[in-house]
């Protein structure tokens, strides 16, 4: 655990959190998501796009009540692991030893997702490109059919899940998503999938964790502060946004956790039901309506209106379908701007600004990320 003194006398403690790698991951920006919510003195939190949960989970440990959210079956497991645990690490030991234990097997997940190495460590990969190499395939097979067969109580089976996913994200051959897979072998496909005991912890509060679209929720829960971090999309004119979403890009996690043999379709075994048609998220949206605006923006400026919240953090990049213009007139008309936090992230920047035209200026550069704190 971290303290981290941020910009003023506000000082936060950084627990540490457990994820995937994941595509917009708010690692980096935890201490500034937890000092915000400080500064206000939020007690209960809603995480609307929870994602790997890490927010949620560093919001949990520091005190406050959570509400995690996220459409994905696999944040859900991961929320579940984390939020609802009410037994210390130490008692899932036996469990993780035993999975560990079993001997591997040739099943479905070998059969879609597992490939042979041709010769030595990163070789090229023979044929259609795996995510990953079949001893560990075999190993997940025989793994997850025995989380089955044991029928374990609903978090313990989070748990054990969590822990399997965890540990294949350490062995796999991609570049973090699942949507392509690498031509040569990554070194570390040559390791043998190890599960290890969540970082579990034994939250103060009653946190709740749900799969719902954000618009279904939010008229139902009241909350002191709610942290949004919604699809992005793409601002590049010459493509379609985010050709491939979040439910293509982690198609295999949740193939792991429903454990329900789908249909696959493409080069990379995608789920059917993770096909681009099918998985849009309206935040990622480019058209525009009738009267020219973006759709995107309006979701957003939506989603803002019908949050049952005093304050609200939202999380933004220069990257995204919304323009900084956009998001300008949609939060100065929506509340008070109380902070705005910046973070660049290849120039490893961080700043903190008041609500003045400062940050609208030089918009081009890649891969700003703004925190929004807006009190309605």
């Amino acid at each position: 655990m971290q303290t981290l003194p941020l910009f003023d006398d506000l000082a936060v403690h950084v627990f540490p959190t457990e994820g995937i790698k994941y595509a917009g991951s708010k690692l980096k920006l935890i201490p500034q998501i937890l000092r915000l919510a400080k500064r206000v003195n939020a007690h209960t939190i809603l995480d609307g796009f929870s994602g790997t949960t890490r927010v949620s989970q560093a919001l949990a440990q520091s005190g406050y009540k959570v509400i995690c959210n996220d459409v994905a079956v696999w944040s859900k497991i991961f929320g579940t692991c984390y939020l609802l645990n009410k037994k210390r690490p130490q008692e899932y030991r036996s469990l993780i030893d035993h999975l560990n234990s079993v001997s591997p097997i040739d099943g479905w997940f070998t059969e879609h997702y597992g490939g042979e190495p041709n010769g030595g460590c990163a070789s090229q990969q023979d044929g259609p490109k795996k995510p990953w190499q079949r001893h560990n395939t075999r190993k997940l097979d025989a793994i997850r059919e025995e989380i089955e067969i044991l029928k374990l109580d609903p978090v313990d089976k989070t748990v054990a899940l969590t822990s399997l996913i965890l540990a294949l994200d350490q062995v796999d051959s991609s570049l973090g998503h699942y949507a392509s897979y690498l031509k040569h072998w990554s070194p570390r496909s040559y390791k043998d999938i190890m599960l290890k005991v969540p970082k579990t912890f034994i939250s103060p509060h009653e946190n709740q964790v749900s799969q719902r679209d954000i618009f279904d929720l939010v008229p139902t829960v009241k909350v002191d502060l709610a942290y949004f971090d919604p699809p992005y999309g793409s601002n590049n004119e010459k493509m379609p946004p985010s050709r491939v979403r979040y439910a293509s890009y982690y198609h295999v996690w949740t193939s792991i956790c429903l454990f329900d043999k789908p249909r696959l379709f493409g080069k990379a075994n995608r789920r059917t039901d993770a096909s681009d048609k099918m998985t849009a998220s309206i935040f990622e949206e480019f058209r525009s309506t009738p009267d020219g605006r973006s759709i995107a923006v309006a979701a957003i400026e939506r989603l803002i209106q019908e949050t049952q919240a005093r304050w609200i953090i939202l999380s933004y990049s220069t990257g995204g379908r919304a323009t900084t213009e956009d998001l300008h007139e949609v939060l100065q008309k929506n509340g008070n701007l109380l902070e705005i936090v910046e973070t660049d992230y290849k120039k490893n920047v961080m700043a903190s600004m008041k609500w003045t035209h400062e940050w609208l200026r030089d918009t081009e550069q890649p891969h700003r990320e703004f925190l929004f704190l807006l009190e309605k």
